[in-house]
């Protein structure tokens, strides 16, 4: 079987889709910055690298091939439009031999452009022909999703909230059998617009039928699928008509079926899709017995009491000395993550602890002594500081939190420490950090890890008051320790805007283990509609 990918990202939907058995005929991303991981990853090519490029292509660039260098720091959105840019399609004009398993870097916008221009049919056919018979049988990625994301600005108007409208179009060109998306479950919460309100996900569906796709909607929890974080995440299957009705046939399951007709009704009435509410999302938590069916119990694998933590995920990156052992889970991410060129595994790899100055180390360790407590505690201490001390604390969280050794400002540690010191340590650790947590060793981690200071580490010794590793992101997002990111480690001020260092490559990414059981699933509904 075979996958395209968009919106590729660092490549875990990807990884977790081969795994699964998925051969990868080509990826499309705009970041130059997560295309260099994904190229050195999953097409062993080096893009910091002129001479071992490999198959990968610029949809469009303000820079000539020759000039990697400036490709690769480039703005993106300032290479989007054809006029005026570098193409590599345009320009070389690659077969379909020279396509396959390729990387293109740029707009889905500007592809989308070239695909229904009639003048690059060439391009179209060639793109057909990756899969040997013209088949394609699924196509996958995750649109960006800042703006739908609750920890984002919710832009009802960003121009990325067009994005899976062109994900759809990209699908409609090349009518694979099978179409997948994955995003944030912001996607799922009503934008205002004047009085009324706007769903995203259900345009999105809409936008699926109109390319004659029949959505099923589906509410899901990454931890429930071996994952260490908490990240629920929305998928839309999308099924080519064709398709839908033949494994609709073949379906047996009383429950399945149910939500396979809501689906066709949906499909097949466009007044039905004319007004909010006449499709729902099937939810992991709130509709558990749609995900004990057969099939889709794939994307339900583990219960409440089973799920991996934050300890399973990276307490051995704490120990330079190789003293703790490793996981259950980050053994079984090690050897069951298909490594395609056998890159070595290396736990070291990005993982260079950033230091902090003595302040943020004094507010961490605040931080780690109220995770262990209750939650009303936590929001009073955390609000107080956010105030600058304008809002009220009570004499006894003060003496809860005095119960625990502490770290000054000037970071040394203190074994006693008074209620009145306490008071006088927070009246100074003012935060504007809306997210800023320690993270909790005996659950999953919280699903708001994008950049580095988003959390602390859980371990309690003078020496961890840190925030986390890209390393040790990567293993709660269930990347194997083979897998490099590359690229700029962060970044900061205008460039945010643009750039995509590593921590927010694994920020952004489909954990690969979600890819595996997303893979798995997609991969039941081919077999059986190609029996």
């Amino acid at each position: 079987m075979n996958h395209i990918e968009l919106f590729a990202g660092c490549g875990g939907l990807s990884l977790g889709l081969e795994t699964a058995g998925f051969d990868l005929l080509m990826a499309n991303e705009l970041s130059p910055m997560a295309s260099e991981t994904f190229a050195w990853n999953h097409l062993n090519a080096d893009l910091a690298d002129e001479k071992n490029m490999g198959k990968v292509l610029w949809i469009s660039s303000q820079h000539s091939r020759e000039n990697i260098k400036s490709r690769l720091r480039e703005n993106p959105m300032e290479a989007v439009g054809i006029d005026g840019k570098h193409s590599d399609l345009l320009s070389l004009k690659p077969t379909s031999a020279q396509l396959k398993r390729s990387l293109l870097v740029g707009s889905i916008v500007d592809l989308n452009s070239m695909l229904l221009n009639k003048k690059n049919k060439w391009l179209l056919e060639s793109i057909k022909a990756l899969s040997g018979n013209g088949e394609i049988d699924l196509i996958s990625g995750g649109p960006p999703c800042q703006s739908f994301s609750l920890a984002g600005l919710r832009e009802h108007s960003n121009d990325r909230n067009q994005l899976p409208a062109e994900f759809a179009k990209f699908v409609g060109i090349l009518k694979p059998k099978l179409a997948l998306l994955e995003n944030v479950s912001g996607i799922l919460r009503a934008f205002r617009v004047g009085e009324n309100k706007y769903y995203a996900w259900y345009e999105v569906a809409k936008a699926f039928c109109e390319e004659g796709y029949v959505p099923l909607c589906l509410h899901l929890n990454a931890k429930y699928v071996g994952v260490a974080q908490n990240r629920p995440r929305f998928v839309l299957l999308a099924f080519r008509s064709d398709i839908f009705k033949e494994f609709v046939t073949k379906v047996t399951d009383d429950r399945l079926t149910e939500e396979l007709n809501r689906s066709r009704e949906f499909f097949e009435s466009e007044e039905l899709r004319e007004s909010y509410g006449n499709l729902d999302y099937i939810d992991v938590v709130k509709h558990p017995s749609f995900y004990d069916t057969e099939m889709f119990s794939y994307l339900r694998t583990l219960t409440d009491g089973e799920l991996h933590t934050v300890e399973d995920a990276i307490d051995d990156l704490r120990d330079e000395k190789n003293s703790i052992a490793l996981s259950e889970y980050v053994n079984d991410m090690n050897d069951g993550l298909l490594n395609y060129h056998n890159h070595p595994v290396d736990r070291m790899v990005n993982h260079e602890p950033r230091s902090n100055n003595p302040k943020v180390k004094s507010r961490f360790r605040i931080y780690q002594v109220i995770a262990q407590v209750d939650n009303e505690l936590s929001k009073e201490v955390i609000k107080f500081m956010k105030t600058e001390g304008e809002s009220a604390i009570k004499e006894s969280t003060l003496k809860v939190i005095a119960a625990h050794w502490l770290l000054d400002l000037n970071g040394n540690q203190i074994l006693k420490p008074t209620p009145q010191f306490v008071l006088e340590i927070l009246t100074n650790l003012y935060t504007k950090k809306q997210t800023q947590r320690a993270l909790r060793a005996d659950v999953p981690a919280p699903a708001a890890l994008s950049i580095p200071d988003d959390a602390c580490h859980y371990y309690e010794s003078p020496e961890t008051q840190r925030t986390l590793t890209v390393r040790e992101m990567a293993r709660i997002q269930s990347f194997p320790d083979w897998y490099q990111i590359k690229s700029k480690v962060t970044t900061g001020g205008q460039m945010r805007k643009f750039e995509v260092p590593q921590y927010t490559q694994i920020g952004n990414a489909v954990p690969p283990l979600l890819g595996l059981q997303l893979g798995l699933l997609c991969k039941e509904i081919l077999n059986l509609v190609g029996d």
